[in-house]
């Protein structure tokens, strides 16, 4: 379900606390805080897609291939020993 991000109304006309709330993208927007009842307004804002790091990605930028190829050494530790030893 989606997260909508609401702010608070203080009675004098100025902007208070932000809020999220999860709600289906059915259903109407809040109008009121849940605890204290004051009126509210929902925020509008750039959803937050991250694109550029998938698993795929992940994936390649951690081949062993790849790594070495930039001039990298990979180390592992030898459980027995606790030394470290290249790969």
């Amino acid at each position: 379900m989606p997260i909508y991000k609401y702010i608070v109304i203080e009675d004098d006309g100025s902007e208070g606390e932000i809020f999220e709330v999860e709600q289906s993208i059915k259903s109407k927007p809040i109008t009121r805080h849940p605890e204290s009842g004051k009126r509210v307004k929902r925020v509008f804002d750039a959803p937050n897609i991250n694109i550029e790091y998938t698993a795929g990605k992940e994936k390649s930028l951690s081949d062993v291939g790849r790594i070495k190829k930039a001039g990298f050494r990979i180390l592992e530790k030898d459980k027995i020993s606790g030394k470290y030893f290249e790969k």
